[in-house]
């Protein structure tokens, strides 16, 4: 993984002339699951972790909730640094979704992640994740989660972001109904 890291990263800084804060994926390389979200955030940067900042409580709630070890997990992003935007009249900066070109450069390395990795089941938190692992650019979140999508390159199990539910608290109840329902879907694989 090492060396994977290490490429990525001369090509980051090849586009970005000043470089990003990287924030790489953390788990055991043989871990059955990887759960893959959409780019890190503010703490997610300053910690060089994945899903340490709000979202990152969430799932860790939605996790023991269901009895999944974020230790027995591999957690990455599809984008593996901080997409911002600064708003004119404050000069504060915020998230902003990836942007095509940001996906297209940090594809190739997830890709060689979960490779690595192997695991049985790839579980995307929302639909930029989804639609990168899928390979669907059509496919939404608000039609897939909560199932196995039939026909994608790997066991693949869609989820809403967690973040998805600070913003929406109406998706909570849903959020536990996949996350049992994931919890059915990998005792079933991973036997």
């Amino acid at each position: 993984m090492k060396s994977a890291v290490k490429k990525f990263e001369t090509t980051v800084n090849t586009v970005y002339e000043n470089g990003k804060i990287l924030v790489m994926g953390e788990g055991g390389l043989d871990s059955p699951v990887m759960l893959v979200g959409e780019a890190p955030g503010e703490q997610e940067t300053m910690q060089k972790r994945p899903f340490v900042g709000k979202a990152g409580k969430n799932l860790d709630s939605f996790l023991h909730e269901t009895g999944l070890s974020r230790d027995r997990l591999y957690i990455t992003n599809t984008v593996k640094f901080r997409p911002t935007r600064v708003n004119e009249k404050t000069a504060r900066v915020s998230n902003r979704p990836p942007s095509r070109e940001e996906i297209a450069l940090c594809l190739p390395f997830l890709r060689e992640e979960m490779r690595i990795v192997a695991p049985k089941v790839v579980v995307t938190l929302g639909n930029v994740a989804l639609r990168a692992v899928s390979g669907n650019p059509k496919a939404t979140i608000g039609t897939l989660h909560g199932a196995m999508m039939p026909g994608a390159p790997v066991e693949l199990f869609a989820l809403y972001h967690p973040a998805s539910v600070i913003y929406n608290r109406s998706l909570a109840e849903t959020y536990m109904e996949d996350l049992r329902a994931l919890r059915r879907a990998l005792d079933q694989v991973l036997d």
